[in-house]
């Protein structure tokens, strides 16, 4: 069942940072408004190339200023008697610890670290037509790692089947490895509505 335009514009992304303005994580607009609205949160906003700091009540008024000429890649939510723009980061106002620096090996991260696309043919599917694939097989000895698990659609799977890439005479489009960054955080950075994250986000070679 399609998603109305309100629940899909709540369930965009919004950056948390900690009270050091340090990224913590990324949480849905939804839960942004309601930490905002309970003020454990401020919304920071980027204006002409500075940062400001909003609370629930000023970033009202400020969304009605931003509603009579809006940004191409605003998003905005209708409440009763007027229209609240979505904020892109946030900040914590009581919680001071560090982020986590590990990235969880899981099939989120691992199909968005590969695109979406099957590693061998190159085609791009929906994720219940994707499969995790071991390059070197299980049976093999192959490990459950990011240097052995690529993203495979389930016809190639099926193809490959317990052999490797080269008995089955499939070539990988690229190597398998462990990505520098949240994969899924570095697709969002090629949305420009997530621009502003880049500010608080680690630099990438």
């Amino acid at each position: 069942m399609q998603r109305t335009e309100p629940a899909r514009v709540l369930s965009n992304s919004v950056l948390v940072l900690n009270r050091f303005y340090m990224a913590v994580h990324v949480i849905s607009a939804r839960r942004a408004f309601i930490m905002l609205y309970s003020d454990t949160a401020e919304v920071i906003h980027l204006e002409e190339g500075h940062f400001a700091n909003y609370d629930f009540a000023t970033w009202c008024e400020l969304s009605e200023l931003h509603s009579e000429e809006p940004a191409p890649h605003d998003d905005w939510v209708q409440a009763v008697n007027f229209r609240i723009q979505v904020p892109r980061v946030i900040r914590l106002l009581a919680f001071d610890r560090a982020p986590r620096q590990s990235l969880r090996f899981n099939r989120r991260n691992l199909f968005a670290r590969d695109n979406y696309s099957c590693q061998y043919c190159g085609g791009s599917f929906p994720t219940n037509q994707l499969s995790m694939d071991h390059v070197l097989p299980r049976s093999r000895g192959g490990e459950t790692t990011w240097e052995n698990i690529v993203c495979s659609c389930v016809k190639c799977n099926t193809k490959k089947g317990g052999r490797t890439p080269k008995e089955a005479r499939m070539r990988l489009i690229r190597p398998p490895s462990k990505p520098s960054q949240n994969p899924l955080m570095a697709l969002k950075m090629e949305n420009p509505k997530y621009e502003s994250w880049q500010a608080f986000l680690p630099k990438t070679g």
